[in-house]
């Protein structure tokens, strides 16, 4: 295990300063997510990227909601939705066709629990190619083997949750909400050496990001939403450099939080 601790000082320099100055050349996110009843999760995500410094921001979310939004959030974009206001298998051509034009998608949550956003959700993350950020209950329409299988072999993806949520995914890998946060580090590491994805998560007021065997610390006590658009921003802005990105997206909402 490779464990870096970052502290007042950031761990890359290079790759805080090298950002895009100009806003046209900073990347364009698509933020994905919401339901019905909730849509916290997207404005927040959506709030926290343009923070981050996304150069351009989507935001797409059920048609259910367009009543509620059309005037209280009038940056939202709407797909088919179900009956119960979840996303619709329909959704999925819509949510391809708007993923061409990002640099990175997020799945930022409140999807809530229903087996047809499930499946519309495994057809995105196998048809979608470029960068993946996975956080909130996005996480939980994961779970299955099959689903499990697909997004621990994906490229270009990065998860982002609180270890009880992250648990349903290590299997058969150890992660242990009540671990001490040693033992956690070691099994935090243990898994992302096994996987594709790079993590990001947080415990003990430290947020946590694993890329293969390296692993960074940063002291914070992370909002999910922010943790997820700053993860996503710094990513798409670095590409090839994953875990330097991580790290320093804890580092600038650490910072931020001040």
């Amino acid at each position: 295990m490779n464990w870096s601790k970052q502290t007042d000082k950031p761990l890359f320099e290079d790759i805080l300063w090298s950002r895009p100055e100009n806003r046209r050349h900073a990347g364009k996110l698509l933020v994905i997510g919401g339901h019905a009843q909730n849509f916290s999760a997207v404005s927040e995500a959506y709030a926290a990227a343009g923070q981050a410094g996304a150069g351009t921001v989507r935001v797409i979310v059920p048609d259910k909601l367009r009543p509620m939004l059309s005037k209280l959030f009038m940056e939202a974009e709407y797909a088919a939705s179900n009956e119960i206001g979840s996303f619709s298998r329909k959704a999925l051509a819509e949510l391809l066709d708007t993923a061409d034009w990002a640099d990175a998608v997020l799945l930022a949550g409140d999807f809530g629990k229903n087996s047809e956003t499930t499946a519309l959700l495994e057809s995105f993350a196998l048809r979608y190619q470029g960068l993946l950020c996975l956080a909130g209950d996005s996480l939980e329409h994961f779970t299955s083997k099959q689903s499990r299988q697909l997004i621990s072999s994906r490229a270009d993806t990065i998860l982002v949750g609180n270890v009880s949520r992250l648990q349903k995914l290590a299997t058969p890998h150890l992660i242990k909400q009540s671990a001490d946060f040693l033992k956690l580090i070691d099994q935090i590491s243990d898994w992302s050496s096994a996987i594709s994805p790079g993590i990001a998560t947080w415990s003990h007021d430290k947020v946590i990001c694993a890329v293969g065997d390296r692993l960074s610390s940063t002291s914070l006590r992370p909002q999910e939403s922010a943790l997820s658009a700053y993860t996503a921003v710094w990513s798409l802005q670095h590409p090839g450099k994953s875990f330097e990105a991580l790290t320093t997206a804890a580092y600038a909402l650490a910072r931020s939080s001040q």
